[in-house]
């Protein structure tokens, strides 16, 4: 599995299986799971945590620190994709969604280059 070949459904489904293995249907609740993601938000941020651009893109050199990195985005991807399979949410239509309500708030030809909203 890659990202090339992968959908997301079949991402939803290898952590639908490993939870239903596990029989811990009961703790993968959409308060529990929300939860879950900021606290691995947390433990990305940690990897990078006191660097500046340039120390935080050497550190990214370093196998071990991509591996940890790759590790707490993997526990914050699974947390999300078992979020969205126990609500009901479907991923794609909430991003091109939300993709679309950023075009518009971040017209292109207004930001480009720029960091704050076009009304600031």
């Amino acid at each position: 599995m890659n990202d090339e070949s992968t959908t997301v459904s079949q991402l939803k489904k290898v952590m639908e299986d490993f939870i239903a293995e596990r029989n811990w249907q009961t703790y993968h609740r959409p308060k529990n799971l929300a939860m879950s993601i900021a606290i691995e938000a947390g433990e990305l941020m940690e990897v990078l945590q006191w660097s500046d651009h340039e120390e935080a893109d050497a550190l990214l050199a370093d196998e071990k620190t991509r591996a940890k990195l790759a590790e707490e985005m993997a526990d914050v991807l699974s947390f999300l994709l078992s979020l969205s399979s126990v609500t009901g949410i479907d991923l794609t239509t909430c991003l091109k969604a939300k993709m679309e309500r950023n075009r518009r708030k971040y017209p292109a030809e207004k930001v480009k280059g720029r960091y704050r909203r076009p009304e600031e």
